[in-house]
């Protein structure tokens, strides 16, 4: 059951991957448009504020369609075989669906009791989802049915029908099971649904009584479940709805970025949801102040190896908002570092919020400034100044914390390895060949993520102990057959890994940004050896 979960969980990060750049975009383009920073320049009838209104427009693509998006996403992940005809399925499937709702609740909304007269928009519970006018299940929906319909495609895309009905088979037998299997669904969504939008009502005004109890509390998990990779089912809800506010909070947050920047009331008054968004402050201030600890503990001889590791990795988390390469340095080598990682981590968010500090500051540097700082200083600088310094206070204390703990608990972080002979190394592709006795070595990248995979492919037991694979933003998740095969950590780390995480069958490497193309690399290998 983990291992489908973890590989559910990576499957959600497929869409996701597109919302940084749309957001920082929309970010500028609100920058642009501000008359408080752009003066005349962002009078609406400018060529200037015409311009940038058209690009923001086209950002705004990826976040208004996010249920097709992720409609589409999760075959990408989870389907075993012809992805693009799982993604062409569950597209036309899902819109089925839609259309489904939207005549029962045209004919019946009063026995469903939903005014479907109503328009859409906040508190109606209805949305437009391609044109089509319909309950507002969100990406919820979206992924619902778009998992019924993978589940559909990997047992019965391949299934042999009688040759007269030959022209019913693959991608058109899929659609027709699932188009019997959405009348039903449809009709217990159009009764259900909106008894769970009344919960949603209910969850959205306990999480904002809890104030910062629940900002505390939910940084704490969507931190101390990353190992797991089961944090995406923290955030997603919150950040993408229907969680705490009706179409989630990024999108609510970047429509009323204008509003925001003409008041002078606190963010936290104007926005009190933006607390569940504010994780990204651990990627900033915290991953210094753990790197410095590393750093200051490591063997004087082995200071400067040290930090040609953490340097990348530090500057990846700030700027970009990936963590995990850093995060996992420390986390395989003492557990209870990266527990105290996660109640400092909620501490400081919690903190900023106490203080008034609120918004949507969920990535790196990039991401915060632009959806943030940039549009909103002139009229809540003051806001950031003390988010700025609570998050240089918790460098300080990470260094602390973390230093004291190394030393007193004799941690063998990077550098202080307690193994005698160990070596603190970045492992190359040429360190690689030479342990493996073989001479020759190419430069071309390409076959240095084919090296990695194929190393990543004799650790894990062989082409013939892999079940599927599938990769998130850093890390290669692959579930084998016979987890006895497996082996050590250290034959992965000895190819490129930053870590290993095993729980049972399912095995995630963390591969670091690369992981796109040595995923691809292993495929590859694995069709040849098929």
């Amino acid at each position: 059951m983990m291992q489908k979960v973890q590989r559910f969980g990576g499957a959600l990060y497929v869409p996701v991957l597109l919302f940084p750049f749309a957001g920082v975009v929309i970010g500028l383009t609100i920058l642009f448009k501000n008359p408080l920073i752009m003066g005349s320049l962002a009078d609406p009838e400018s060529l200037w504020y015409q311009c940038w209104f058209i690009i923001g427009e086209g950002a705004w693509a990826v976040l208004r369609q996010m249920p097709l998006l992720f409609a589409i996403g999760i075959p990408i992940a989870l389907a075993k075989k012809a992805h693009a005809r799982a993604c062409m399925e569950a597209l036309i499937t899902y819109l089925t669906f839609n259309y489904f709702i939207n005549a029962i609740l045209t004919v019946w909304g009063g026995p469903f009791g939903v005014d479907f007269s109503a328009e859409v928009g906040s508190g109606t519970g209805l949305t437009m989802i391609a044109g089509i006018k319909t309950l507002d299940t969100n990406i919820i929906g979206a992924i619902v049915i778009s998992s019924i319909v993978v589940f559909i495609h990997n047992r019965y895309f391949d299934k042999k029908l009688p040759e007269w009905l030959g022209i019913f088979q693959g991608t058109s037998y899929v659609v027709i099971i699932s188009f019997v299997l959405m009348i039903p669904l449809a009709i217990a969504t159009a009764y259900f649904w909106p008894m769970v939008q009344n919960g949603i009502s209910s969850l959205q005004a306990f999480l904002g009584g809890a104030g910062v109890v629940g900002v505390w509390l939910y940084t704490f998990l969507e931190r101390i479940l990353l190992p797991t990779g089961l944090h995406h089912f923290i955030w997603t809800p919150f950040l993408y709805g229907p969680a705490i506010i009706e179409g989630g909070i990024k999108i609510y947050w970047i429509e009323h970025l204008t509003q925001f920047a003409a008041s002078t009331q606190s963010l936290k008054a104007l926005f009190p949801e933006g607390g569940f968004a504010m994780y990204g402050n651990a990627k900033i201030f915290a991953m210094p102040g753990i790197a410095w600890a590393l750093y200051a503990t490591a063997r004087p001889e082995k200071k400067k190896l040290v930090a040609s590791l953490l340097i990348p990795a530090t500057l990846t988390a700030v700027v970009a908002g990936i963590t995990e390469p850093l995060e996992f340095t420390f986390l395989f080598i003492s557990p209870l570092l990266f527990g105290v990682h996660a109640l400092l981590a909620a501490t400081m968010s919690a903190t900023m919020y106490a203080a008034g500090v609120t918004g949507l500051m969920t990535g790196g540097f990039i991401e915060m400034a632009s959806n943030n700082w940039i549009p909103l200083f002139s009229s809540h600088g003051s806001t950031y100044l003390i988010q700025w310094g609570i998050g240089l206070a918790f460098t300080f204390i990470y260094f602390i914390v973390f230093r004291t703990m190394i030393l007193k608990l004799n941690i063998g972080t990077p550098g202080r390895e307690l193994e005698s002979g160990s070596e603190t190394k970045l492992y190359t592709k040429k360190d690689f060949k030479e342990k493996k006795g073989e001479k020759k070595v190419s430069s071309s990248k390409d076959s240095a993520f084919s090296d990695k995979a194929m190393s990543f492919l004799e650790a894990l037991g062989g082409s013939e102990n892999i079940e599927d694979v599938m990769n998130c933003a850093t890390r290669l998740r692959v579930s084998v057959k016979d987890e006895s095969k497996l082996q050590p950590d250290s034959a992965f780390q000895l190819a490129g890994a930053h870590g290993v995480v095993r729980n049972g069958k399912a095995v995630q490497i963390i591969v670091g940004l690369s992981v796109p193309q040595v995923k691809e690399q292993f495929e590859i290998l694995l069709k040849q050896a098929n």
